[in-house]
């Protein structure tokens, strides 16, 4: 890609630091190390890739929630974040090709009915979510019967589920089976209610670091990078997302 870097710079990071949005409530993504506070993760690697590419230092802001990131972006508090590519975000934001592919499905009481995520869209049935978070927009648009029950962040999600005695609790496979390993009773189910593809995002005016993190997410792609640093952060069964042949 053959373009004036100073240019992206300007448009990308105009205060001269990249401020960069970390959304810890996807542990596929991001993490903070318990000892250090350290934060860690493909997210995290990425942005300070980025950095390093273009020359610009790094102020990496930690959320607990995907919703909180969004909000943030309305006062302009981030210039990079990665999010879950969804319609009502995208009126807002420009998204890069996805990079990697999460599960959304749910976690469920061991002795529940419950076998299929279609089986949870009925009548009286109680789903709690993590607010804004990708698979809350889905199930606003798709579900057709059962109610949802919000929580602030993703973990508060499971709180509601097991507190409320709910149906199920909707999230991210991964740290929903880890949460099952590690508690009696649950169990999460084994297929999915939608693909969550995740995107490096710029706020939607800046359309030249839009078009740059586009191209770069496809290089680290491809050259590798993505992969490892999902591996090095404990990751490695997350779908890396192929970028299309032009």
């Amino acid at each position: 890609m053959n373009v004036d870097r100073e240019a992206v710079r300007e448009d990308l990071a105009p205060s001269g630091v990249l401020r960069v949005a970390i959304n810890l409530g996807n542990p596929v993504l991001a993490q903070r190390d318990e000892n250090t506070g350290d934060l860690g993760g493909v997210s995290v690697a990425l942005a300070h890739a980025l950095a390093k590419e273009l020359g610009i230092a790094t102020r990496l802001t930690p959320y607990d929630a995907a919703g909180k990131v969004f909000a943030a972006m309305e006062d302009g508090q981030w210039d990079l974040a990665f999010l879950a590519i969804e319609p009502v975000r995208a009126q807002k934001i420009a998204f890069s090709e996805p990079y990697v592919s999460i599960d959304g499905t749910y976690l469920v009481r061991e002795q529940s009915p419950f076998q299929r995520a279609s089986d949870l869209d009925e009548q009286g049935h109680r789903i709690s979510v993590g607010r804004g978070a990708a698979y809350d927009l889905y199930l606003t648009r798709t579900l057709q019967r059962a109610a949802l029950v919000r929580g602030e962040t993703s973990a508060s999600a499971v709180d509601l589920f097991l507190e409320q005695g709910l149906e199920a609790a909707a999230g991210v496979r991964q740290p929903l089976e880890r949460f099952a390993r590690s508690a009696q009773g649950v169990r999460v189910l084994g297929d999915n209610f939608t693909e969550i593809r995740q995107a490096m995002v710029v706020p939607k005016e800046r359309t030249l670091a839009a078009e740059y993190i586009q191209d770069f997410i496809r290089r680290r792609v491809e050259d590798g990078f993505v992969a490892k640093a999902l591996a090095d952060s404990g990751q490695p069964d997350a779908r890396v997302v192929r970028p299309p042949a032009y």
